[in-house]
């Protein structure tokens, strides 16, 4: 097979096996249209290949090799002993995947297909940021809910959904771009158990950090608390120096425009009420003077 594909302004072609089934959610990615700047082969092995070149990062799920031709990955699944992919740079805009023939059926899960093509290393050099969040719209601007997995960015999501009619586009990461000078938040092919995934930019209007309470309470964040908040939930090859300063560069930028707050909430209406009041005070003015 041989498919088009473009997530932010990144257009790729994937070569691919016949057997290969694409998750649907990446295949909302795929375009008819333009040149591509990069192509990856995909090859299936029965044996994943030990790299040369030296290791430039470890862990249970993935090692990093720096060689001649650029990068090369060995890529798992926490928890389990074998890699089951390894991407390959083989020349300026060329990637090699090996694929293990044992794992073709799981291909269908979204971050496991995703991760075998190294976005975040081709995002960086676009000035694109890929932030751990869940992406609502609401009267065309875009608000994220980011935090560590398990505090509630979904259920903020839902409740925006429920009680302001807001679309949910991306329940887990949005990728965070300027288009024209202005921030947007453009949709990513991996969206986690909520299963909400669409492929739509829209102008970034705000950034909420969340943390649960028995009570709700909104506070705008200092560039510093900002940074250091945006910093944990950005995707970052924390082994390569060059990604590291454009992405410290990138969020600066970012935060110098979008403002962020911390919405410390329960699960209920109040809490989509607390941060109203905080990013749409004009709202509240109207309202306050239409009272008799």
């Amino acid at each position: 097979m041989d498919k088009l594909f473009q997530i932010g302004d990144f257009r790729f072609r994937l070569l691919l096996p016949k057997n290969l089934s694409l998750p649907h959610h990446f295949l909302l990615f795929e375009t008819k249209q333009g040149v591509p700047e990069y192509t990856y082969q995909i090859r299936s092995t029965d044996k994943m290949p030990l790299p040369e070149g030296k290791i430039i990062a470890i862990r249970s799920d993935l090692a990093v090799y720096q060689t001649f031709s650029g990068e090369t990955r060995l890529i798992g699944i926490k928890g389990q002993d074998s890699f089951y992919a390894c991407y390959q740079e083989i020349s300026e805009g060329q990637v090699e995947v090996l694929l293990s023939i044992h794992e073709i059926s799981n291909l269908h899960i979204d971050p496991l297909f995703t991760s075998m093509f190294a976005l975040e290393r081709h995002m960086i050099k676009r000035d694109s940021l890929i932030l751990h969040c869940a992406y609502i719209t609401y009267q065309g601007k875009a608000i994220l809910f980011s935090a560590p997995s398990g505090i509630g960015k979904s259920t903020q999501a839902e409740l925006w959904k429920q009680y302001r009619g807001s679309r949910i586009v991306n329940g887990d990461r949005a990728l965070l771009r300027k288009i024209d000078g202005v921030w947007s938040a453009c949709g990513w092919p991996v969206c986690g158990s909520s299963d909400i995934c669409e492929s739509e930019d829209t102008p970034l209007y705000t950034i909420v950090m969340l943390r649960q309470g028995e009570t709700n309470h909104i506070e705008r964040l200092s560039p510093i608390q900002a940074f250091t908040q945006l910093y944990a939930q950005t995707t970052i090859n924390q082994w390569n120096p060059a990604f590291v300063q454009r992405a410290m560069e990138l969020i600066e930028d970012l935060i110098g425009q979008i403002p962020v707050y911390q919405l410390t909430c329960n699960i209920t209406e109040d809490a989509v009420k607390c941060l109203e009041q905080a990013i749409f005070p004009e709202a509240n003015t109207v309202e306050d003077d239409i009272e008799p």
